[in-house]
C-alpha cells in the first residue's frame, strides 16, 4: 500500500474514533491499522451475532480463538471475554454466549459490538510468545518496546526500548538486548525464530506511532514468533487525550553563540552585589575578584556607591559597555523586574542563583521570568543554583568555595548538594576541570545546551552530568549523539521509579517512565550511565587519563592468585573480554615467571617475585599488538615495595608512550597504607590505579570500552 494511502486510511479511522469520544480502538479497528502498516496478524472476522460466529469459524481450518469486541473493555481476559481453542458449531455458539454474558456482567454499561473470531495461532515448542509495543514516554516521547510476552511482561520486565522510529538494524539489535535473548536463537533442540519477521514487526509499529503522534500506546501482545514468521495475536491501540506541548527550541548556532558568552565572558555584572560578609552577593563578588577573573566586574546595588573597591551601579542599565553575563544574587520576588533591565541592556545570559521559584511551588513566578527572558532573548541558567565555574577563564561565579585546578573534565549537577560533592571530589583527587555548572530548576538552559557547548569546547575532554530528570529527552539524545564520537559523556540519572505505570492502559504502557527506558535510550545514544555518584566522579576522572583501546583483548598480570580471580570476575561483570593467550605469547610470559606461577590469563607471577618480574611481564603485554589493555594486580611485599612497583610501572608505560604505543592500563594495589601513595603516583602518570579494590579499576576500564564502542572506535559502533 502506498504511504499516502495508508496514512489517509489510518487518519480517517482515528478521526472517526475521536468523533465518537473514544480513546481506545476495538480489535477490528486495530486490524485496519495493522493491515495498513503491514503488521502481520492472523485471519479474523467480526461476528455480530451467533450465526455469523459459526459461519466465520467454518472459514478457518481447525480451532479458533473468540474474543469480545468492545471499546469499553480494554483487558478482555479480565472480563472473561476470551475463549481459546473453539472448534465446531456447537462450541462456537456456546463460546459466543459465554463471552457476551461475561462481558455484560463485568461491565454492564459497556458497548459490545460482537465477538472476534480469529484463526488460532501456532503453538508448540518452536513457538515463542513476545511483546512488541510502543508507548509515549514522559521524557523521550515515542519509544518502541520488545520483550517476553504474555501476562508476565509487567512482572518479569524483560523488555528493551529504543526511540521510535527504528530502522531494520536497530530493530534487530533489540532481539539480542533482552535477558532471555537466547530462547529466540533456539534452545534444547527448538528451532530459532524468524528474526527478520520479528524485527519487521518492531520497525512497522515504530513507524506507525511516528506517523501518528496522537497514538499514545500500541500493544501487540502476544506476538507468536516461530521459525516461519511472527503474528500478533492481539492489537491494542490507545489514543492520547491531548497533543504534546510544543517546546521552545534554539538552533545549534544560537546555543553555541549564547554559551560562548556565558562560558567565556569578558564582562560580568553582579545584581545584588554587597559589601556585607555572609551575603550571597558579597560571596559572588569575592570569588570573582579573588579568583582572578581578568574581565570587567560590575557590582549592581542601588544602595551602594562602591563595593569591594569597585564602582557600583543603581541598575544594570547604567553599566557602561557590553555585558556578557548578569549574575543574580537578590530575592526571588525582585528577579523579574531586574531581568527586564537585563533584557533592555541586551545582556544574553542571566545566572539565577536565588531559590523560591518552581521548587517551592512558585511556578507562576518561574513562568514569568521565562517569558521575560524569551521576550528579550536572554538565556536563563537556573534558578535555584550555586552558580558556575569556568576555570580556564579564571571565573568563579558562585557563592561556594572557589576552585582553580584547570583540566579537561566538565561537571554539571542539577542539585547544589551534589555540586558541592563534585567540587570536594575534584579538589581531593586533584581532578582538573574545565567547568562546574549548576542547573537547578532548568527553567531555560539545560543539559542539552551544556552538552552542545562542551562537545565543541576544545578544553573539555569528558563530560559528566548529574540529572534528576531530562527536560527534553530527544534533544538530549540528539546532543549526545553529536558529542559521543568526539568525547565521552557520563550521566548519573537519579530517581528510578516508574511514574507512568499507574495511568497505563496496556502492558507496554505500564512500562512508560520506567528506569529501563532511560537505561536503553541512553545506551542507544552512546552515553555511559554511572550507577552512583562515586562512579560518575571516578569515570569523569579516569576516562581522560586512559588511552582509547584498539581492540577487545584484555590481559591480567597479577602477583596474587586471589586478586587474579577477583579481577577476572570484574572483567566479565563489566562486559570485557579476557584474551585467549596464544602459545607464543604464553611462552613469552612463562620466560619470566617461576615454574610454580601460572601463565594463561590471568598471568600469575606469584607474590615473592622481584621488581624485574613485574617489569618484564608488563613489557611483554605492552609490546604485543594483540594485547589491547592491561589490568595489573599488585600485592604488597618487601621484595617489591609499593612505590618501587609504581615507579617501574610508570617508567615502562612512559617508555612505550614515547615509542607511540599507548594502551589503557589500570591497576589494583593490595597492601598496607603505602599503596595509597603509590596509586596517586601512578594516576598522575597515566595509570588508573586504586588501593584496596579489584572492582573499581576494572569498572573504569569498562566505562572506557563502552565509550569506545559507542564512538565506533572498536568496530560495530553504537
Amino acid at each position: 500500500m502506498p504511504a499516502a494511502e495508508r496514512r489517509e486510511r489510518v487518519r480517517a479511522l482515528l478521526d472517526s474514533v475521536r468523533a465518537e469520544g473514544r480513546t481506545s480502538l476495538t480489535a477490528p479497528e486495530g486490524k485496519v491499522l495493522a493491515d495498513a502498516y503491514g503488521i502481520a496478524v492472523p485471519g479474523e472476522r467480526l461476528a455480530r451475532d451467533v450465526d455469523e460466529a459459526v459461519a466465520h469459524a467454518a472459514r478457518f481450518e481447525g480451532p479458533v480463538v473468540m474474543k469480545v469486541v468492545s471499546p469499553d473493555i480494554l483487558h478482555k481476559t479480565d472480563a472473561g471475554g476470551v475463549v481459546v481453542g473453539v472448534e465446531g458449531a456447537e462450541d462456537v455458539r456456546a463460546a459466543f454466549h459465554r463471552i457476551v454474558d461475561n462481558a455484560r456482567a463485568y461491565a454492564p454499561t459497556a458497548r459490545v459490538d460482537g465477538v472476534q473470531v480469529q484463526e488460532l495461532l501456532p503453538s508448540g515448542p518452536d513457538a515463542r510468545e513476545v511483546i512488541v509495543g510502543a508507548v509515549t514516554d514522559p521524557t523521550f516521547g515515542k519509544v518502541v518496546a520488545f520483550g517476553l510476552g504474555g501476562v508476565l511482561v509487567e512482572v518479569l520486565k524483560d523488555v528493551t526500548f529504543r526511540l521510535a522510529p527504528v530502522d531494520a538494524g536497530e530493530a534487530a539489535s533489540m532481539l539480542d538486548s533482552i535477558g532471555a535473548a537466547e530462547v529466540l536463537h533456539g534452545v534444547r533442540g527448538t528451532a530459532p525464530v524468524d528474526r527478520g519477521a520479528l524485527a519487521e514487526q518492531i520497525r512497522r509499529v515504530s513507524q506507525l506511532v511516528t506517523d501518528f503522534p496522537e497514538i499514545a500506546e500500541v500493544d501487540l501482545n502476544p506476538v507468536i514468533a516461530t521459525p516461519r514468521g511472527a503474528l500478533a495475536a492481539d492489537v491494542r491501540v490507545i489514543l492520547g487525550d491531548r497533543a504534546p506541548e510544543e517546546r521552545h527550541t534554539y538552533t545549534r548556532a544560537e546555543i553555541l553563540a549564547s554559551m560562548r558568552r556565558l562560558m567565556q565572558p569578558r564582562s560580568v555584572a553582579v545584581i545584588g552585589a554587597s559589601n556585607e560578609p555572609g551575603k550571597i552577593g558579597n560571596s559572588v563578588m569575592r570569588n570573582l575578584i579573588d579568583g582572578g577573573f581578568p574581565g570587567e566586574i560590575h557590582p549592581v546595588n542601588p544602595k551602594a556607591d562602591d563595593i569591594l573597591g569597585r564602582k557600583a551601579y543603581r541598575s544594570v542599565t547604567d553599566v557602561p559597555g557590553e555585558v556578557d553575563v548578569a549574575v543574580f544574587a537578590i530575592p526571588a520576588a525582585f528577579v523579574a523586574k531586574a531581568l527586564e533591565d537585563v533584557g533592555r541592556k541586551g545582556i544574553p545570559n542571566a545566572v539565577l542563583i536565588p531559590s523560591g521559584f518552581a521548587e517551592t511551588g512558585e511556578q507562576a513566578l518561574q513562568d514569568e521570568i521565562v517569558a521575560i527572558g524569551r521576550r528579550h532573548g536572554v538565556r536563563l541558567l537556573g534558578p535555584n543554583i550555586y552558580g558556575y565555574y569556568s576555570t580556564w577563564q579564571d571565573l568563579c561565579a558562585t557563592f561556594c568555595t572557589p576552585y582553580d585546578v584547570k583540566g579537561g573534565v566538565a561537571l554539571t549537577s542539577q542539585s547544589g548538594g551534589i555540586g558541592m560533592a563534585v567540587l570536594g571530589f575534584a579538589r581531593t583527587t586533584k581532578t582538573g576541570v574545565s567547568a562546574i555548572v549548576g542547573l537547578g530548576n532548568k527553567s531555560d538552559l539545560d543539559e542539552d545546551d551544556l552538552l552542545t557547548w562542551f562537545g565543541e569546547d576544545p578544553r573539555t575532554q569528558c563530560i559528566a552530568m548529574h540529572l534528576e530528570d531530562l527536560k527534553d529527552g530527544r534533544a538530549f539524545v540528539e546532543a549526545a549523539r553529536a558529542t559521543v564520537p568526539k568525547k565521552p559523556v557520563v550521566v548519573l540519572k537519579a530517581g528510578r521509579t516508574a511514574a507512568g505505570a499507574r495511568a497505563a492502559g496496556s502492558h507496554t504502557g505500564a512500562l512508560a517512565g520506567d528506569d529501563a527506558v532511560y537505561d536503553d535510550v541512553l545506551r542507544q545514544a552512546g552515553v555511559i550511565r554511572a550507577p552512583g555518584l562515586a562512579e560518575m566522579l571516578e569515570y569523569a576522572r579516569a576516562l581522560p587519563v586512559l588511552p582509547t583501546p584498539r581492540g577487545d583483548n584484555v590481559v591480567i598480570i597479577t602477583g596474587a592468585g586471589g586478586s587474579g580471580v577477583l579481577l577476572s570476575d570484574a572483567v566479565t561483570d563489566n562486559g570485557l573480554r579476557l584474551m585467549e593467550i596464544p602459545p607464543d605469547l604464553d611462552a613469552a610470559f612463562r620466560a619470566f615467571i617461576p615454574p610454580f606461577g601460572a601463565a594463561g590469563n590471568p598471568v600469575d607471577i606469584t607474590g615473592g617475585e622481584p621488581p624485574s618480574t613485574y617489569e618484564a611481564t608488563i613489557r611483554v603485554g605492552m609490546e604485543d599488538p594483540r594485547v589491547h589493555a592491561l589490568v595489573l594486580g599488585y600485592w604488597h611485599t618487601i621484595v617489591t615495595p609499593p612505590m618501587v612497583f609504581a615507579e617501574l610501572t610508570a617508567r615502562v608505560i612512559a617508555e612505550f608512550h614515547e615509542r607511540g604505543i599507548d594502551k589503557p592500563v589500570v591497576a589494583s594495589l593490595a597492601g598496607d597504607v603505602e599503596v595509597e601513595e603509590a596509586c596517586q603516583y601512578l594516576y598522575e602518570r597515566g595509570v588508573v590505579a586504586y588501593p584496596y579494590t579489584t572492582e573499581k579499576p576494572v569498572e573504569v576500564l569498562g566505562a572506557k570500552y563502552r565509550w569506545a564502542r559507542a564512538a565506533g572506535l572498536l568496530g560495530g559502533g553504537r
